[in-house]
């Protein structure tokens, strides 16, 4: 394997991959899709930030056009509390095509850097799409790097936001103890803790 397309959530997932990646010797090259990150003033936050990051450490990025939130409402429809499989087919779907078409050697994505997301489930999606698509996925737990990269971020400066990308998960971590609850706790500052999911 020598080129890889990165499937990137946020910057401040990118960066323990994207330094294992490279110190094994593979090329990179970024790619986010915006279609899951609600709402769109977050996505444009997350985009810029990603933007700034890839620019400072040399990284070039596909970034996905549009913003369908429609399609992902109807995809999450009905099955809300198993929205994330949907959802991590969708990207890792795009993540493959664009691969596909750029001729990379493989693709993968920095979600296997976050300790809330679901391992299993995306190494079982993440090779199903490669048989679909022809493009080799590539798994690596990046787990092991999480601290190195939560300091890291903020030792750039880097936006760390709160919650995984939907409106479902923004629902989640705002409104988990009603109203009252998070008015208080977001005067606390408790609102400023680590992010949920990436």
């Amino acid at each position: 394997m020598s080129r890889l397309l990165l499937h990137i959530c946020c910057a401040p997932c990118a960066i323990y991959p994207v330094e294992t990646l490279r110190a094994e010797g593979v090329e990179l090259m970024g790619y986010f899709y915006p279609h899951n990150i609600h709402p769109y003033t977050e996505c444009l936050r997350r985009r810029e930030t990603l933007e700034g990051y890839a620019e400072a450490i040399g990284l070039r990025v596909i970034y996905e056009r549009g913003f369908d939130l429609t399609g992902f409402l109807r995809r999450a429809a009905f099955r809300e509390s198993h929205r994330c499989l949907p959802c991590y087919h969708d990207r890792l779907r795009s993540a493959a095509l664009v691969a596909r078409r750029g001729r990379f050697d493989a693709f993968s994505t920095t979600l296997l850097y976050s300790r809330f997301q679901k391992h299993d489930d995306i190494r079982e999606i993440g090779e199903s799409v490669s048989k679909a698509t022809g493009v080799p996925f590539h798994y690596a737990d990046f787990r092991a790097g999480w601290d190195r990269g939560v300091a890291e971020s903020r030792r750039m400066g880097l936006y760390r936001q709160q919650y995984c990308g939907c409106i479902y998960s923004e629902r989640e971590r705002y409104y988990r103890d009603g109203p009252a609850v998070n008015s208080a706790a977001r005067n606390n500052g408790s609102a400023a803790s680590e992010p949920e999911a990436d």
